[in-house]
This record gives C-alpha cells, structure tokens and sequence, in this order.
C-alpha cells in the first residue's frame, strides 16, 4: 500500500498542468477564439437541406465555434460548476446570428463555458465582445464563388485586417483540404496575444479550398 502511494504521489507530480487543473472554473492562462467557416461544414453534412446553419438565406459565413480558455500547453473542459448545464432558449437565441444552433451553444457552454470562471451571461457576452473586436478580410467576408489559399496567406489577410494580431497569435486549421477554422488568442481582457501551442496547430498543406456559400 505504502508503495502505490508513493507511485501515486509521483504520477500527480509529473502530470502537466492541464491534467491536474482541468477541471478548476476560472484557472486558465488566455482564450482562444475559434471561428468556423460554416461553408466549408455544410459541404460534408448530409442533412445540410435540414439544418438552420446550411440555410442559404441565413447567409453564414464564418460563424463562432467557441471562445475556448486555455493554457499554455493544453486546455481544461467540463469544468465542475454549480451553474446548470443547459443553456435556457432565451439566453441562448440571443446568440444564434454568430452560432447558429442551440446544440452548439449548449455544448461550448458545458465543455469551455464553465471553465470560464464566468457565469452563462457572461460568458456569452465574453464570447460575443471577442467576436466583435475581429474584423474579417474583406476579400472573405465578401466570397461569392470557391477559391483557395494558403493557410499563411489566411492569416496574413487576417493579421492585415486586425492591427495588433501578429501571425503567432491565429491559426488556420483545415479538414479535406478545405478550411475548417481559423484560431484567434486572447489575453483574459480580450487583447491579442501570442499562443505557440496554438499557432503550430495551423494546417501544413500548401493550398486550401475555400468553399462559397451556399
């Protein structure tokens, strides 16, 4: 018994931090912005014709994934809360022009959310005040037709767009060759800031479709 004691005792003192604090709300090093070209998931979802996301005349386009606390190297989630789970309709359809589904906006809450330190409200205006500060690349925000780009080039465009965001603070992630992401850092008061981890995490190909919308 003395014996897997100690072998315990030293597993916990070797484990990175993201492990030991994963689960402690309001313990994390910055935010990450995630937004999600919604053109790009509605080309691979089958039920496209039937989700409020891939609706033409909804017109989405990059929409928010998350606004997701960190640290340095890994992130918590599900973090133990007292705040409920679910996300009320009215809270939640407050947010549906920037995420368009409750799903959605139920599950960042449980696994981001509550990691936060935040409470439901505020962690949404948290998200939505990030939001607001990123200004998309008019020659993206303006797409009509599918084209393609390097991931560098993405982020180039981006970095020109926002004044202050130096290229090892975003990512551009991809799926199938497709854009799928692209990944902002936060400091805690919404400033930009580096994130190493984050930034090497971008999408290695040289060329990326970027699909129109629909």
């Amino acid at each position: 018994m003395v014996q897997f004691i100690r072998i315990l005792i030293a597993a916990l003192l070797l484990a990175p931090a993201s492990a030991v604090a994963a689960d402690r709300a309001g313990v994390f090093d910055f935010y990450v912005l995630s937004l999600s070209w919604s053109p790009s998931w509605c080309s691979a979802e089958p039920n496209r014709k039937f989700n409020r996301q891939c609706d033409p005349r909804l017109d989405y386009r990059f929409i928010v994934h998350g606004l997701w606390p960190q640290f340095e190297k890994g992130y918590p989630q599900f973090c133990a809360t007292r705040l409920p789970d679910r996300v009320p309709e009215t809270l939640g359809q407050q947010y549906l022009d920037i995420i368009p589904s409750m799903g959605l906006i139920g599950h960042e809450w449980r696994k981001h959310g509550t990691c936060s330190g935040l409470d439901q409200s505020a962690y949404f205006a948290k998200l939505r005040e990030a939001y607001g500060k990123i200004r998309v690349p008019p020659a993206l925000a303006n797409l009509a037709s599918g084209k393609s780009a390097s991931p560098e080039a993405i982020e180039t465009a981006f970095s020109a767009a926002n004044p202050g965001l130096a290229k090892d603070a975003i990512a551009v992630t991809c799926s199938a060759k497709q854009i799928e992401e692209v990944r902002i850092c936060f400091s805690k008061d919404l400033t930009f800031r580096t994130c190493p981890e984050v930034d090497r995490q971008s999408c290695p190909l040289n060329s990326i479709n970027i699909p129109p919308p629909p």
